[in-house]
């Protein structure tokens, strides 16, 4: 029988490798109090030191993108409303009832 893989979260990845990244304590110290492998514990403070520059780049870049997202999101919702008011319109004409009139 198979075993599952553990999955952590990304607190507990970030608090890992960010005590490892310190250097207080051994990378074996930290792996074995948080019962973890010792490779896990590398890889994580290699990624938190390799993407730790992008905490101070994206604060330029994510108001696009949402704002972006944002106008697409309403141009969708302003079609699906012209959808459904025609689709009301038709169903009122055939003399079909829908369930959900508001």
């Amino acid at each position: 029988m198979k075993r599952k893989r553990k999955q952590y979260s990304g607190a507990f990845k970030a608090k890992v490798g960010l005590e490892a990244l310190m250097g207080i304590k051994t990378t074996a110290q930290i792996a074995r109090e948080n019962e973890v492998h010792p490779l896990l514990v590398g890889q994580w403070k290699t990624t938190i030191r390799e993407r730790l520059h992008e905490l101070f780049e994206r604060g330029n870049q994510v108001p696009e993108d949402s704002e972006k997202m944002i106008a697409q999101l309403h141009q969708k919702i302003g079609q699906l409303t012209v959808d459904l008011d025609w689709l009301k319109k038709k169903s009122k004409q055939l003399g079909l009832s829908l369930r959900d009139e508001s």
